[in-house]
């Protein structure tokens, strides 16, 4: 097993991760009034038995939502609170986000706004989770975009034990797969080249070499959110590929693409634009045909009109004064903002447009 520490302004928290843990979590919630675990439908009749029988002898409710990015609309929070509510949860009691990034979402922003705020604990079953479980990122998407009503809300513990990856299918693994690509590709290049050289196919990564490059991956997140809680400047690098790559999701329709898909997509895009702007040297045909080894299709989808994938950039978060604002790379391991002028931003787009 494998543990890291993450240091912020607002909280020091534990993450364990490593093979067949999840009876860590029995100490863990040991002192709580009720426990509430939010998870999905596909948890429930896969891995949800795993889990209950490693609790205590505590009052225990459980909310199924619906599974993926389903579950982040303002319907099901509501839904959650009134559960909640129904349930008699005080603020004794602890939230248990049991599922991938879209429940790991929606049950860390229950717990944030709930009575004003109530602990809870990240127990991530996906490869994407790696990624969102840590940091404190909680919210559900608005029609207008992804992720635009949340907060900042740190976990008591993220306790992720890789067993329940053995599930995934091929699409969750290469939608979770390109966080840790993307995480490489900030942060060290050395990171970058024993993926390219260890991962020919994402349904056959030895134990081992999974659990140690999501630690890997985890670890750029925490050394980053140690220095930016909250997103003030430099937690912005870990949304490299995600200007486009929400603006794909949201126009696809939330579940349609998956989160990680469209993010790939919009790494290469980014690379795209950083050999243009910032003159990076990266061998972008050997990446690409390495993501194509991997399943992933990288190419923008034919269907996407520019200028309607334009105006969803415009509304990302990063953007100031209505101008796209990208993570473009220096070069491997030196991102940097950059604004892109939107003749570049078109002309990028249809050269890697299907």
């Amino acid at each position: 097993m494998d543990s890291i520490n993450i240091c912020t302004s607002s909280k020091n928290y534990s993450v364990y991760i490593g093979n067949e843990i999840v009876h860590l979590l029995t100490k863990e919630v040991e002192g709580y009034s009720k426990i509430f675990i939010v998870t999905d439908k596909h948890l429930e009749s896969l891995h949800l038995q795993k889990l209950t029988q490693h609790l205590p002898e505590i009052e225990t409710h459980i909310y199924i939502a619906p599974n993926g990015e389903h579950a982040k609309t303002f319907s099901v929070f509501e839904d959650c609170i009134t559960y909640a509510l129904q349930n008699g949860f005080d603020r004794k009691s602890i939230v248990l986000a049991f599922g991938g990034g879209a429940i790991g979402d929606l049950a860390g922003f229950v717990a944030a706004t709930y009575m004003r705020g109530i602990p809870f604990i990240q127990i991530p079953t996906t490869i994407l989770a790696h990624d969102s479980a840590i940091g404190g990122k909680v919210a559900i998407n608005h029609p207008l975009g992804k992720n635009m009503i949340g907060a900042f809300y740190q976990p008591e513990l993220v306790l992720y034990d890789i067993q329940f990856l053995a599930t995934l299918p091929s699409k969750e693994r290469r939608s979770g797969f390109a966080e840790v690509i993307k995480h490489a590709l900030i942060s060290d290049p050395t990171f970058l080249q024993d993926l390219m050289v260890k991962v020919n196919s994402l349904d056959s990564i030895p134990v081992h070499d999974l659990q140690m490059f999501l630690r890997k991956g985890m670890e750029v997140k925490a050394n980053i959110v140690r220095l930016d809680e909250k997103e003030q400047n430099i937690r912005a690098y870990l949304n490299f590929g995600h200007t486009l790559g929400h603006a794909l999701e949201s126009t696809a329709g939330y579940g349609n693409l998956t989160h990680g898909e469209a993010v790939m997509i919009g790494i290469v895009y980014a690379l795209q634009l950083s050999i243009e702007v910032l003159q990076l040297q990266f061998p972008i045909k050997e990446f690409t045909t390495w993501l194509e080894s991997l399943g992933y299709k990288w190419r923008i989808p034919a269907d996407m009109d520019f200028e309607s994938i334009f105006e969803w950039m415009v509304r990302d978060k990063k953007s100031v004064s209505n101008t796209p604002t990208f993570v473009l790379l220096q070069e491997i391991g030196k991102p940097v903002m950059q604004k892109v002028d939107k003749s570049l931003l078109q002309k990028t787009y249809h050269l890697l447009q299907a």
